[in-house]
Parts: structure tokens; sequence; C-alpha cells
């Protein structure tokens, strides 16, 4: 009776082995449908990261192939072969475009008249004369001889030379007269014209004439401005970051010192011209456009940089320096001038050289204080009317003609090519002397 009560029992409860070994699959199943979705989600986090890279490369080699293709031209120049004879009157007259122009029509003898000679006359450029001029200064002796010189051509015939307007369009569509192509032509088959690298463009000031424009006076002023800016920057901005970083006492004061240069490192450009109008133009009555003035406006901007990059220096030099150094008997000056600063000084010296680039490639606090004016000659000192490289830049593309847009390209290449410079002399720099603890 007994063994007939334990079968009912066990036919009627049920078993858990089949139960527990489904719940089991299924766990497993949704633990293998969440990791293949993770893999999934990664593999496309990790496409769109690639195709965004992609993308911003190729987005930066269009602009930089553009630039090239437009300013590559630039470098060179449109000249015209001629056999001036010097006569000696004309020369004490100092009447050289006449002595050109003769030059012109010996290769022309079939052309005769007054319309036709107006078209020759429009070849050269309005800066020949002065070339000759200059050559028949450095060496007198050539008056009453005949020399062979090349002249700068019109900017017109070094865009046609360059490719710049299209042949095949009608003559009033053209931008560029019948006569002037067929003269130029005429030049090209006798070998009298030709390009030759563009010493112009490196060693002339600003111009109302593409062809005569150059950026020297730009770059000069560059220089000048840089040079304040470093001078001023530089030890103000290590000898703040020293004392805040080593030796300043941690209140209230410190706080809100070093909470204003983080939001001085952010402040638009922009109103740093601003304050320089304002304050060293307005109130001092500085000269307007002259590098002194546009190096105090950088350094203003660039001092809050400076002393960010120097504090972060400061911070990575361990502690065991410092008191390494108190423990032999140097004192607290001694132990950051021996030793804290030296150790710091690669990155100093890399966030200094980085604040430098920001500064030559800013233009809008120059605008503020004047130096977007016309300035035809180069400058010679710090109080001297000057422009800079990213204000020439600004100056060019806002021209009408023609071949300033060559030349703006050329511009920007140059000031690219500096920067780039500035910029991996800080990596380099950095990975020469980078130490690590």
């Amino acid at each position: 009776m007994t063994d007939l009560v334990e079968q009912d029992v066990a036919a009627v409860t049920p078993s858990p082995a089949p139960a527990t070994a489904p719940k089991s699959r299924l766990r497993s199943e949704a633990f293998a449908r969440r990791l293949r979705a993770r893999h999934a989600a990664e593999r496309r986090f990790r496409l769109a990261g690639a195709a965004a890279v992609a993308l911003a490369a190729l987005i930066l080699v269009l602009l930089l192939g553009s630039i090239v293709a437009k300013g590559a031209s630039a470098f060179l120049e449109a000249r015209i072969r001629l056999e001036v004879t010097l006569d000696p009157a004309e020369v004490a007259d100092r009447n050289y475009a006449a002595l050109l122009r003769r030059a012109l029509y010996a290769q022309f003898p079939q052309v005769t008249d007054r319309a036709g000679k107006r078209v020759l006359n429009d070849l050269l450029s309005s800066g020949a004369p002065y070339e000759l001029e200059a050559m028949v200064a450095k060496d007198p002796a050539l008056v009453g001889t005949t020399q062979t010189v090349w002249v700068r051509a019109d900017d017109q015939i070094d865009q046609l030379v360059k490719g710049g307007y299209r042949r095949d369009l009608p003559e009033g569509e053209r931008g560029l007269s019948d006569a002037k192509v067929a003269a130029t032509d005429a030049l090209l088959a006798s070998g009298a014209l030709a390009q030759g690298f563009n010493t112009t463009l490196f060693t002339a000031g600003d111009s109302r004439e593409p062809e005569q424009a150059g950026i020297g006076g730009a770059i000069v002023g560059s220089l000048l401005t840089l040079l304040v800016t470093m001078a001023l920057s530089v030890p103000v901005g290590i000898a703040a970051a020293v004392y805040l970083e080593e030796f300043a006492p941690k209140n209230r004061w410190t706080d809100l010192i070093e909470v204003n240069i983080n939001n001085l490192a952010a402040v638009p450009s922009i109103i740093f011209g601003l304050l320089g109008l304002a304050v060293f133009l307005g109130f001092f009555g500085m000269p307007r456009s002259a590098p002194l003035v546009g190096g105090l406006v950088m350094a203003l901007m660039t001092l809050p940089v400076i002393i960010i990059a120097s504090r972060v220096a400061l911070k990575a030099v361990p502690s065991s320096i410092r008191q390494a150094a108190l423990g032999i008997g140097a004192s607290p000056l001694q132990t950051v001038l021996h030793h804290v600063l030296p150790l710091a000084m690669p990155g100093i010296l890399t966030g200094t050289i980085i604040g430098m680039a920001r500064a030559l490639g800013e233009t809008a606090p120059l605008l503020m204080i004047g130096m977007v004016a016309f300035i035809v000659d180069i400058p010679h000192g710090l109080t001297d009317s000057a422009t800079v490289l990213p204000v020439q830049i600004y100056m060019w593309a806002d021209s009408p003609e023609r071949a300033f847009t060559e030349r703006t390209s050329a511009a920007i290449l140059i000031l690219l090519g500096v920067l780039i410079l500035l910029n991996g002399a800080a990596v380099i720099l950095r990975k020469i002397f980078e130490r690590r603890w």
C-alpha cells in the first residue's frame, strides 16, 4: 500500500530538471544577442569615427588644394625683353618711359597708328620705368649704351600668360582686347616674353598695381609686432605663472585671479582690439598703425595663454624635486629658479610658441587699431606705419583686380607655412625635452 502511494505522489510531482534547461538556454541566447548588439554598435561607432576623420581630411585637402591651385602662379611673373638705348638726353630728363616705349615699338614696326601704340604701351607695367631708373642709378656707366633689359609686364598680360583669361570667349566677355592678345602671342613666339621667379612678391610693399604688390612690408610689420609681443608677454607671463603656482597663498583673491585669467583666455580677440583703441590710442595717444601698438595689443591677448601653459608645465614637475632641493638647504627661490623652472621650461617654451603662432594669425584686434591702412613703404622702426600679413591678405581679398586673387592665395600659403613651422617647432621641442617621471 505504501509503495502504491509513493508511486502516485511521484507521478503527480513535476520534475525540476526539464524546466531549468530551457531557462538557462534562454539566458544564454539573450546574453549572446546583447553581446552581438554591443559589438555591432562598436563597429558602427568605429565606422562613424573613421568616416568623420576621412571627411575632415578630404575637406582639408580640398581647401589646401584650392589655395595651392590659385596661389602657385603668384610665385612667377611675366617679363618682357627689350633692347633699350639709354639716350643721355632722355636719362637726364628721367624720361625712362619714353626709352621703354621706343624699344617696344621697335619690336612691332608694323604698328604705326596711335591706337596700336596705345595697346603696346599697355603691355608694360606702370612700374617698368622705375626698374630701368634703378638699373641706371646702380651703374651710371650704362648711359649711352644699348642694354638688354627684362621689365615687368602689366598684370593683365601676366594673367593671360598664366591662363587667367579664356581665349575662346568673345572680346567683350573676356575683359582683354584681341589686340593685346595678339601682341602678347607675338612676344611669346619671339621669346621676348617669359616667366621668372617673382622676387617682387617678397621684397616690395603694397601697391595699387597687382604686378608691383608684395608682402615684404607685411612680413617686416609682422616681425616687428611679434618682437614687441614676445618682449612683453613672455617674461611677464612666466613670472606671473611662477608666482601663482609656487609662491602665492591659496585664498579667495588668488582664486579670483585664476578665474579671471582663464576667462581672459576665452575672450574674443576683437575685445582686445577695442581695449587697445581706447587705451593706447585714445588715452596715451600712441601712433596709429604702428607695430608698437599692435605688439601691445597682441601681448594682452597672448598673456593669459602663456600664463596657463606655464602653470601647467610647473605643475607637471614632481613635488619630490622641490622637497629634495629644500632638504639640502636651498631657499624657496633657489628651488624654483635652479630646479623647478629649468625642468618646466620645455612646456613653457611650447606654450609660448603656440601663443606667438596665434598672435601671428590674428586680424581683428589689429583692424581696430588702424593697421588696415594702405602701406607702400617697408617699415624701419616700431613707430612707423605698418601692416601685418593677415591684414594684408584681408585687404587683397577685397580688391577687384583678377591678379590680386592669386597673390591673396600665395600670401595665405606663406602664412600657413609659417604657422606650420611654429607649431612643428613646438611639437619637436616637446619631444626632445620631454621627461617622464
